[in-house]
């Protein structure tokens, strides 16, 4: 395969209990050919069926994680394959609190790649441990500590889905403090200094999807030249996040509860970015548990 072939190739790879399954699932309903817990030592070889003229696959889809045992220490060689023979991919890489990933393996009853004696916890540590240079060339990074599955699913359709070449895909998250900062997130922003609206009550069990929280929000004047500012940092930093080579930037707007000020201000941002080298995804992680409940 050559860089005039036009597949698409994106490698998954991350934590155990992350997700990876739903996330090829999906790769799956956008047409990709997927192949799952292939050894990475076979990619050079995969590659070439990949270059055949004859029934050429657009749009591949390859899982590689611990369950490759000996054979997934390779993996970062034959990425290096991958970049000296400029075949261009995305590294999808998914991950979870430790937290999280306890529970989902307690819940499946599933025992660890990495825990010989059935303690989930060490097996995890120890796999976090060996994963954490592949974060680090990740081009793509989600947290499904709090997503469900219908939101793995959207996150996923939203970045591979698009037949359309973006510079740089931005996903601006809203969250709440009390349910803690994304693992993915890039950029980081605090707006618990604005006023919220919990403290009005015809405003407290609505969220920043509605009207009346997003006029109450904006209607102060730190507001207003905080949006201004921050987007101009952003449209700043930007440019040069693409010319690094970066793909995929997570922007997490934060207040307490992740349901007014953070969603209000979100996608406010969203709008404020609108440059059409981009792909906008807007996200609300915390609003849909909050609803109803005493949060602020």
């Amino acid at each position: 395969m050559t860089t005039k072939h036009k597949t698409q190739l994106v490698v998954v790879t991350g934590m155990s209990g992350a997700g990876k399954t739903q996330a090829i699932r999906c790769l799956e309903d956008l047409g990709f050919f997927c192949v799952d817990n292939l050894p990475p030592t076979l990619i050079p070889k995969f590659t070439e069926l990949l270059s055949e003229p004859e029934d050429r696959l657009h749009k591949v889809g390859l899982v590689m994680d611990i369950r490759g045992g000996k054979f997934f220490g390779s993996l970062q060689d034959a990425l290096g394959y991958l970049d000296d023979h400029g075949l261009k991919y995305e590294l999808l890489f998914l991950e979870a609190s430790d937290e999280a990933l306890v529970r989902r393996f307690k819940e499946t009853r599933r025992r660890h790649p990495l825990s010989s004696q059935g303690r989930v916890l060490e097996g995890i540590i120890e796999e976090r441990k060996r994963l954490e240079p592949l974060r680090g060339r990740a081009t793509k990074i989600i947290d499904t500590s709090e997503l469900s599955p219908r939101q793995l699913k959207q996150q996923v359709a939203e970045l591979f889905g698009s037949k359309r070449d973006y510079k740089l895909v931005v996903t601006v998250v809203s969250f709440g403090y009390k349910y803690g900062i994304p693992l993915d997130a890039d950029l980081v922003m605090d707006v618990r200094f604005l006023p919220n609206p919990f403290y009005v009550k015809e405003l407290r069990d609505l969220s920043g999807e509605d009207p009346k929280v997003q006029e109450y929000v904006m209607a102060s004047p730190e507001t207003n030249v905080f949006i201004e500012k921050f987007a101009e940092m952003l449209n700043y930093l930007v440019p040069y996040y693409i010319r690094e080579g970066k793909t995929h930037l997570v922007v997490a707007i934060g207040c307490t509860g992740g349901q007014h000020r953070s969603v209000t201000l979100a996608n406010q941002i969203r709008d404020l970015l609108n440059n059409p080298d981009y792909k906008i995804i807007v996200t609300h992680r915390d609003v849909e548990r909050n609803m109803g409940k005493k949060s602020c």
